[in-house]
């Protein structure tokens, strides 16, 4: 079966961190770019970060630079965001899809509608 499945959200109190998987399934994430996504109640999906697994290319927004970290394990067949210092704002369903390589660059993750393929997002809610 194919399919992306995302793992790892939770309940984090604010300055706390988590790891999010994303593994692949039934294809291999090789020769793909990778992205993470997040959507908060009543707002759009917005990108996070995004990899591009043949050359590891990496973009993150700018609310992300310097906390959260985007990596591969190309034997697991997995991507990961490492967020680290989380707030209260970062609270949204987070979600991993696929894109072809060259969508991503090291100064964007090319627009949502080049994501073709979605697991079905992992929640993580910052709170005290």
């Amino acid at each position: 079966q194919v399919q992306l499945v995302e793992s790892g959200g939770g309940l984090v109190q604010p300055g706390g961190s988590l790891r999010l998987s994303c593994a692949a399934s039934g294809f291999t994430l090789d020769n793909y770019a990778i992205g993470w996504f997040r959507q908060a109640p009543g707002k759009g999906r917005e990108g996070v970060s995004c990899i591009r697994n043949s050359d590891g290319s990496t973009y993150y927004a700018d609310s992300a630079k310097g906390r959260f970290t985007i990596s591969r394990d190309n034997a697991k067949n997995t991507v990961y965001l490492q967020m680290n210092s989380l707030k209260p704002e970062d609270t949204a369903v987070y979600y991993c899809a696929t894109a072809p390589p060259m969508v991503v660059t090291t100064t964007q993750c090319g627009p949502l509608r080049a994501y073709d393929f979605w697991g079905q997002g992992t929640q993580v809610t910052v709170s005290s």
